[in-house]
């Protein structure tokens, strides 16, 4: 009889074991986050290098930039590597000689750093951008120009 229980002993452990371990298993095996690349790249959407400023000390900003239709940015440069977003909408932005581009709801944007350029809201609606900015403490994110149309 002994025999019987220590045998029906082991096979209630066992299986004990055999659901821990799947249960674990199981656990292990949720699905990851997903991370799916908008954009990647070490050049600018007009083939400019992303060279990364100097400074006391790096500083990251991000943001929303709103725009009601056919409003726009004026004409300006960045004094730091940006990165963009089209979360809403829809954004022309001008480089003068170097042509004109549209980017739409969820599409990314290396953007110029040196040339300039004017954004416009080209839509029918309100047109957000979510931006980073990869900058310097100290340095400009974005400089006016006073110019209307660089020649």
């Amino acid at each position: 009889m002994n025999a019987h229980i220590s045998q029906a002993f082991k096979h209630v452990v066992f299986a004990s074991i055999g659901l821990l371990a799947g249960y674990g298993l199981s656990q292990a095996r949720e699905p990851l986050p997903v991370f799916t690349p908008l954009l990647s790249t070490g050049r600018t959407v007009l083939d400019e290098p992303i060279i990364y400023p100097t400074g006391s000390s790096a500083k990251i900003t991000t943001g929303i930039v709103t725009m009601q239709p056919n409003q726009e940015t004026g004409w300006h440069t960045h004094g730091v590597p940006l990165t963009g977003l089209v979360l809403d909408g829809e954004l022309t932005v001008d480089y003068g000689p170097k042509g004109t581009r549209t980017y739409r709801a969820g599409q990314s944007i290396a953007e110029a750093i040196a040339a300039p350029h004017n954004g416009r809201n080209t839509g029918s609606g309100i047109m957000r951008l979510f931006v980073v900015f990869i900058g310097a403490e100290g340095l400009p994110m974005t400089t006016p120009i006073a110019q209307t149309t660089p020649k």
